[in-house]
């Protein structure tokens, strides 16, 4: 009985790292270059009222320092947001979410880094391995350097790192609900993004019109599943089983994205870009498990890449 109520609880969370991993397609089934920042527009227009009726209580009892907070860091995921999705649509959906993957990695090195601890030389062997692993991948196998794509979503990593980083150093928004928190980040990040768009390409709205029924189930898709759908069940995972044991099932998020990529948008890799995709998920797995207290970024929680977390992140 207790191994049959323990696989029940993990289905969902498994989801939620299927759908995450989806995201990439979902991404590029819907935006093309010139539509990123619309899409982004309407993509977070559609989740905040619902998440915002269920965080109402939370955001009424924010303080102004909780507010800016707040807003800070959606400042910094509204930039996580735009590497990734401009990346998301300049490169493969396998190498996006094996890409973004990496942010595993970069945490703990920056963390160590700040408080000038020493990581384990097995977590710093797996860094280098992920490394190896990309340049394998993104050079095809090759002597050649990365997509404009690849670039962008390794430094959708980055900035992810900065994030996890800035989060867990506010003091105002330390004993902030959680709930209330991503509301106001995504707000300000959506915010920014509304500002931008008239000089980024079409209006909203515009992009909406010219939107079939195939790409509306895609953007509905990224706000319902990838977005809300992923951050309640992770709300409640949390609670229902240990934060390690959710940590492991949304990090399978990159096999789903490279499984994705290949069968559905018909990525091609090479036997040696194969290769790199596995070090990158071997060396990122081995990196989460020996890396010493791995910073945790709550914001990956809702994104589908809609805020953070020890949880890949996802467009």
């Amino acid at each position: 009985m207790r191994d049959s109520s323990s696989f029940l609880r993990d289905v969902p969370v498994l989801l939620v790292a299927v759908v995450w991993g989806s995201s990439f397609l979902a991404v590029q089934r819907v935006a093309e270059p010139g539509t990123v920042v619309a899409m982004l527009v309407l993509r977070f227009t559609l989740v905040l009222p619902l998440l915002g009726l269920v965080a109402w209580r939370g955001l009424r009892r924010m303080g102004r320092s909780e507010w800016l907070g707040g807003a800070v860091l959606g400042l910094v995921l509204g930039g996580v947001f735009l590497l990734e999705t401009y990346g998301a649509v300049h490169t493969s959906a396998t190498n996006a979410g094996l890409i973004i993957s990496l942010t595993m990695v970069f945490t703990p090195l920056a963390e160590s880094a700040l408080a000038r601890t020493p990581l384990p030389r097995a977590f710093l062997a797996a860094a280098g391995l992920a490394v190896v692993g990309v340049a394998m991948l993104t050079g095809g196998g090759g002597l050649k350097a990365p997509s404009l794509g690849d670039l962008l979503v390794l430094g959708a990593a980055v900035v992810r790192t900065v994030h996890v980083l800035t989060m867990a150093r506010l003091r105002p928004i330390r004993d902030t609900d959680s709930l209330a928190l991503t509301w106001v980040q995504l707000a300000t990040a959506t915010l920014v993004f509304a500002v931008v768009a008239p000089f980024a390409g079409p209006l909203p709205w515009t992009a909406a019109a010219s939107y079939g029924p195939a790409q509306w189930a895609w953007l509905l898709h990224l706000a319902l599943l990838c977005t809300l759908f992923a951050f309640f069940v992770q709300m409640w995972a949390v609670r229902a089983t240990s934060p390690s044991r959710v940590s492991l099932l949304l990090g399978t998020e990159p096999l789903w994205a490279a499984a994705f990529g290949i069968t559905l948008a018909g990525n091609h890799l090479g036997p040696l870009a194969l290769l790199g995709g596995a070090l990158v998920l071997v060396a990122t797995e081995w990196g989460r498990r020996t890396a010493v207290a791995p910073a945790r970024d709550a914001a990956q929680v809702v994104e589908a890449d809609a805020a953070a977390e020890p949880a890949p992140a996802s467009v």
